[in-house]
């Protein structure tokens, strides 16, 4: 499967006092850049979703958002911990004692206060495997929306590549005659120029100019590099590098083409082979 760095996805999931989200997001990039957003109490959870996301993933930077939303209490089942909260009137008392200008604890510092409600705390380090589970869950469907958008960008590619094959072709059989025509014409400003220069230098520089406007062999690698880009795109995987590098090989050949080209047909073939390369390689720079 051939896979965008473009993906996203988000899970849910209800667990004991509230629930779990996590989002997955990423764009393209040289290479696996990680940025977690995790809530605090899950912080330990970062390194796990780390391992995990990296066995599944080549490139992109990803952002992994996780957090947990506590689920509402009703009044009545809330009950304040007696002893927590003497406790912390008496070592409140003791500080002001020690140092009257501290502020008080206000009633939110209370309420917030770790164990406060009793067992009507969470668990977070007990999570752990529920979170594995919902990002499994979540990588899943992330993958799947990049393997849809790869298949796209393929798609697009194999499309630019079979006009490429059609440029050549319609190119290719023209070479001949237009070498053999341009040949002749030199030939004849040559003697015209040379006068009664023997033959051989004349055909010395014909043969010279004949090699300078020969496109064949560009022609033979172009197929050959288009040939490797739809075997690549066939074996799927992670190919963003590869493709971008046949992109290269193909420029060179496209710019060669135009530079020893002796008719105008070529000089066009050169311009819309340079056009297709680069909208093949914006596509590229999108797959893992």
């Amino acid at each position: 499967m051939i896979c965008s760095m473009t993906g996203y996805a988000v899970k849910n999931r209800d667990v004991e006092r509230g629930s779990l989200q996590i989002e997955l997001k990423s764009v393209n990039s040289r290479y696996l850049d990680f940025h977690f957003r995790v809530a605090e109490d899950l912080r330990a959870l970062e390194m796990p979703l780390r391992e995990l996301l990296s066995a599944r993933l080549s490139r992109g930077k990803v952002e992994c958002r996780l957090s947990f939303n506590p689920a509402a209490a009703r009044a009545e089942q809330l009950q304040l911990n007696g002893e927590l909260l003497a406790t912390l009137q008496s070592l409140s008392d003791q500080v002001r004692t020690g140092m009257p200008d501290a502020a008080p604890l206000s009633v939110n510092e209370v309420l917030r206060w770790p164990g406060m409600f009793g067992d009507q705390g969470v668990d977070f380090a007990a999570l752990g495997p529920e979170v594995l589970a919902l990002a499994r869950e979540a990588l899943d469907d992330f993958t799947a929306s990049r393997g849809r958008e790869g298949d796209k960008l393929a798609a697009m590619i194999l499309d630019r590549v079979k006009a490429m094959r059609d440029i050549v072709g319609r190119v290719a059989p023209r070479i001949p005659e237009a070498q053999a025509l341009f040949t002749d014409k030199l030939r004849q400003r040559l003697v015209e120029a040379l006068g009664n220069a023997s033959d051989d230098r004349i055909l010395q520089e014909v043969a010279v100019f004949a090699t300078r406007i020969d496109v064949a062999e560009e022609l033979s690698r172009l197929t050959t590099h288009l040939d490797e880009v739809e075997r690549v795109l066939k074996q799927g995987g992670a190919c963003g590098k590869r493709l971008d590098f046949l992109m290269q090989e193909l420029n060179r050949e496209a710019n060669t083409l135009g530079s020893k080209s002796a008719i105008t047909d070529v000089s066009q073939a050169s311009m819309d082979l340079k056009l297709l390369i680069e909208q093949m390689r914006e596509q590229i720079q999108n797959l893992e």
